[in-house]
C-alpha cells in the first residue's frame, strides 16, 4: 500500500504551506529541522516535505502529483483566487485535467479522471 510521497524542497515550510493551502493537507505535528509531515484531508497518502540537498536538481518531469477533483474548472477558479493559476484544461476520455507547478517547480495535476463514468 502506498501511504507516503516524499517531496524534496528548498524551502520546506513554503512547500508545506502550498500543499496545505491548495490541496487541503494538514501538518501531523511530526516535523524536525528538515522535514514536515502532512496528512491528507480525505484519507489519501501522506506527504513528507523534505529539505533538498544543494546537489538535488528540483523540478524534473519524472514525477507528477495528481489530485482528484470532481470539477476541474471550479477547482481552478478557487485556486486562482488563492494565488495558484493552472494551465489550460485538457480533455481526456471522459474526464478533464489541468497542470500547475509547486514552489519547487514540481508538476502537479488536478483531474476528474477518478470520477469518470465509463471506467
Amino acid at each position: 500500500m502506498l501511504n507516503m510521497l516524499v517531496i524534496y524542497a528548498r524551502d520546506v515550510q513554503k512547500s508545506a504551506d502550498f500543499y496545505c493551502r491548495f490541496f487541503g493537507f494538514a501538518p501531523t505535528g511530526v516535523s524536525d529541522a528538515s522535514t514536515i509531515e502532512l496528512k491528507s484531508s480525505d484519507g489519501g497518502a501522506m506527504l513528507l516535505i523534505h529539505r533538498a540537498a544543494k546537489s538535488v536538481k528540483l523540478g524534473q518531469v519524472g514525477v507528477k502529483l495528481g489530485f482528484a477533483v470532481r470539477d476541474v474548472e471550479v477547482f481552478k477558479e478557487k485556486s486562482a483566487k488563492l494565488g495558484l493559476k493552472f494551465g489550460s484544461t485538457h480533455q481526456g476520455e471522459g474526464y478533464t485535467f489541468a497542470n500547475a507547478k509547486d514552489p519547487d517547480k514540481n508538476n502537479v495535476c488536478i483531474s476528474s479522471r477518478a470520477f469518470r463514468v465509463n471506467r
